[in-house]
């Protein structure tokens, strides 16, 4: 089954390949207005499967992210009509110039060609991936997860329906079944899948990495960190370390470590501490921490590395910004991490000796996503160096080739 879906995808990338950019924009507008119309019938399926992660008892973070509401879908929706309006990445020559034998020798951004995502949980996934994978030309190869096989399946076949209007329903390819074998043939499928994206828990990430004959883009984890350093504004810093950790706990950009300079720890921590129990959250802090706030519980080494994905939150005492970096350098995974200062030297230093995906300075760390980052979707956020980084949008989804113009050159 995954072979021949696998074959379908490379099919409909050729078909992506032969359309125009306006073909393309019109079937994802459709889409759009597709997800609109069928809201009820993608909340029953969804419906379903809470019902069923309720009865198998999925953890906390994983029935946050499973759960689809009204706001959810149009924000589904209008994934589809942003990434229909960005400009077309197919095409465009990044580079052109001429030797001295009169070659003109160019580079231009392509597809890669089959994409094969294997994701846990968040139905909308599904929406996100096909969209930016029709618009870049890429087939898609979509294995979700078996707590999700109904929200999933009522929105692939939502979205296969809208694209066969335009010829372009076999660049959409669903794994509907759960059965973990699919997973296995999915990477080892060399032949007709060129990149794997897993998004889902650390160790199903992990698995993926260490298993896939494919190459894989992904992360693994998301320890992300905000340093409250000595020239912070505290009001601003409450209020970005309150949204960074509480406003969605699950997601891979939430706050797991709080760092504080030590000359503003007397006065920050014991209002943080308030804002924080007041949205339930467990603070378990260092040594100095909980000689500030005695009820604070003590962290262990293991809270450094842990992502939580939980109302849970590490607190550190720092004595200065090198001991802050340090320990974000060391203890996190280079995905989203945060600086609030108003010394214009100290931010410009956090930003160049930081070495994440994604480095903030006096914002929330939750903004690490390619819808709020203008990418209309992502496909995943990668904290790798090679080939892409951060939220994987468009460009992500694009390779290059050479392009040579000659007029009867012959090499001596």
């Amino acid at each position: 089954m995954v072979s021949d879906k696998a074959k379908a995808a490379k099919s409909g990338m050729r078909t992506l390949s032969l359309v125009s950019s306006e073909v393309r924009n019109n079937a994802l507008q459709a889409m759009a207005s597709a997800i609109r119309d069928n809201r009820e019938s993608i909340l029953a399926a969804n419906k379903i499967d809470m019902k069923n992660g309720l009865a198998d008892r999925l953890a906390d973070p994983l029935m946050k992210r499973l759960e689809l509401d009204d706001k959810k879908i149009e924000i589904m929706a209008d994934n589809l009509v942003q990434v229909a309006a960005l400009p077309e990445p197919i095409g465009q020559i990044d580079s052109m110039w001429e030797r001295p034998n009169g070659l003109r020798i160019g580079t231009v951004r392509v597809p890669i060609g089959v994409i094969g995502v294997i994701y846990e949980s968040r139905p909308n996934v599904t929406v996100e991936v096909a969209a930016l994978c029709i618009k870049s030309g890429n087939g898609v190869l979509l294995r979700g997860g078996s707590e999700a096989i109904s929200s999933n399946t009522v929105i692939a076949e939502i979205l296969q329906k809208s694209a066969k209007d335009f010829g372009l329903d076999q660049a959409i390819q669903f794994v509907n079944i759960t059965d973990r074998q699919a997973v296995q043939s999915m990477i080892a499928k060399h032949e007709l899948i060129d990149l794997i994206v897993p998004r889902g828990s650390n160790e199903f990430i992990r698995y993926i990495m260490k298993n896939s004959e494919i190459p894989v883009v992904g992360h693994a984890d998301g320890v992300c960190h905000v340093f409250i350093d000595q020239n912070a504004d505290l009001e601003m810093a409450t209020e970005i370390a309150i949204n960074s950790k509480t406003q969605y706990v699950a997601a891979c950009n939430a706050m797991e470590t709080l760092l504080v300079h030590q000359k503003v720890a007397q006065d920050f921590l014991p209002r943080i501490q308030v804002r924080l129990a007041q949205e339930g959250v467990e603070l378990r802090g260092c040594k100095t921490s909980q000689s500030i706030c005695p009820d604070m519980l003590a962290a262990n080494s293991e809270d450094w590395s842990a992502e939580y994905l939980d109302k849970i939150l590490s607190i550190r005492i720092v004595d200065d910004f090198d001991q802050a970096v340090d320990h974000i350098n060391k203890y996190g995974s280079h995905h989203s991490d945060a600086i609030i200062t108003k010394d214009y030297a100290t931010a410009q230093k956090f930003l160049k000796v930081v070495d994440s995906a994604a480095v903030y300075v006096n914002s929330s760390t939750r903004f690490t996503d390619g819808y709020e980052f203008g990418l209309g979707a992502e496909v995943g956020i990668s904290t790798q160096k090679l080939h892409c980084r951060g939220p994987m949008g468009l460009e992500g989804l694009t390779s290059y080739k050479y392009v040579i113009y000659g007029d009867g050159q012959i090499r001596q």
